[in-house]
């Protein structure tokens, strides 16, 4: 009978780990160092945020923070803003509708708790849209609207929109006519573009489409008895004149001028997807029209998202599997990567503190 040989694992080179000592704990910068020594989602947390101070103590790191799900109605607008301001970030990728919901909060409106004794029957004749357990205020949408509509106001009629030119002139809006805090304030106080990839699926992208209606409403007679389908048939025809490859191109642009990348991705959807296929973009671009770009993979990346990769979703899917499609570095090759499947709610607010601890000199003024 063959006798196995019996290892302690330190002569393997395996990583030890520690209890987790609360005596010794200080701070959340200390917390979380102490999590990567520990199991489960603990440690995951704690080698997030392992990864992230190393991602942004990076000087030739262009940082990309994409984000989906209600994380503006959920209140982590100021995280945002913090990330943005400290120099944390380089380029958001973000829905529209997290976007406008921010909005609401720049311009000095409100979310409320939802009360479980409401019916969605009652909310909805009283203006109230629900988000789970949040309610943003019919009101409040009105009110960003007016912003959009100011703004628009502000520029050339010939010129095509973007979504990284628009939010950017709503940033410059913000500066020049509100006092508190909002993401794309401070996104145009730092010079950081904005891009919203799937502009249409969005409150600001509704105001957009109204707006450019509105101007040919106003200055055709309309007012006869055609309505219905009469009506929007004429509407429809004059939308706004948005090209969405301009944003394509302009992010692009910004990753092949760095020299590494690292991506934070808060859920996954959309602005995931989007922000991660510039490097099968240049690899197709260098097939079929002959040129020799390098395409631009991601060296650094932690995703915050309560999506498992088994159920085969886009939201899921790990950064493992992104280095099949070229995305990003492999480990091998210096690639670092961390994955944790949770609420970012509870896991993001944890993660900025130590951030904010382990870099107390990143200022808000540039």
């Amino acid at each position: 009978m063959q006798t196995r040989d019996f290892h302690d694992g330190a002569q393997d080179g395996l990583e030890a780990l520690e209890a987790l000592d609360p005596e010794q704990i200080h701070s959340f910068s200390d917390l979380l160092a102490a999590m990567q020594k520990t199991a489960f989602g603990g440690r995951r947390v704690g080698e997030a945020f392992t990864i992230l101070k190393e991602m942004i103590a990076d000087p030739d790191c262009f940082v990309v923070l994409t984000l989906s799900g209600a994380m503006t109605i959920a209140k982590m607008g100021k995280i945002i803003c913090t990330m943005i301001d400290r120099d944390m970030v380089q380029a958001v990728v973000s829905t529209g509708a997290l976007v406008a919901h921010g909005m609401s909060e720049a311009v000095g409106q409100t979310h409320y708790k939802y009360h479980p004794a409401m019916s969605d029957v009652e909310l909805f004749e009283k203006g109230y849209n629900r988000v789970y357990d949040t309610l943003e205020m019919e009101l409040n949408l009105n009110h960003v609207e007016h912003v959009v509509g100011q703004t628009l106001k502000r520029l050339d009629p010939s010129q095509s929109l973007s979504s990284a030119l628009l939010t950017r002139e709503l940033g410059r809006t913000l500066v020049d006519e509100f006092k508190g805090p909002g993401i794309l304030k401070s996104a145009f106080l730092k010079n950081v573009p904005v891009y919203i990839p799937a502009f249409t699926d969005s409150e600001l992208g509704l105001d957009v489409s109204i707006w450019g209606m509105g101007q040919h409403h106003e200055s055709h007679d309309t007012t006869h008895s055609e309505n219905g389908p009469a009506l929007w048939k004429t509407l429809s025809q004059h939308p706004p004149t948005f090209n969405p490859y301009l944003d394509l191109n302009s992010y692009t642009e910004q990753l092949l001028g760095a020299k590494r990348l690292g991506i934070l991705t808060i859920g996954g959807g959309v602005p995931r997807n989007w922000a991660q296929q510039t490097p099968p973009y240049i690899e197709i671009l260098n097939l079929r029209l002959n040129t020799q770009l390098t395409p631009p993979r991601f060296h650094y990346g932690v995703r915050i998202c309560p999506e498992p990769d088994y159920w085969g979703g886009l939201s899921g899917c790990t950064y493992q599997e992104g280095i099949s499609w070229g995305k990003f570095v492999p480990p091998k090759e210096g690639g670092r990567f961390a994955e944790v499947l949770s609420d970012a709610t509870v896991i993001w607010p944890l993660l900025v503190m130590g951030l904010l601890e382990a870099f107390p000199n990143k200022t808000t003024d540039g």
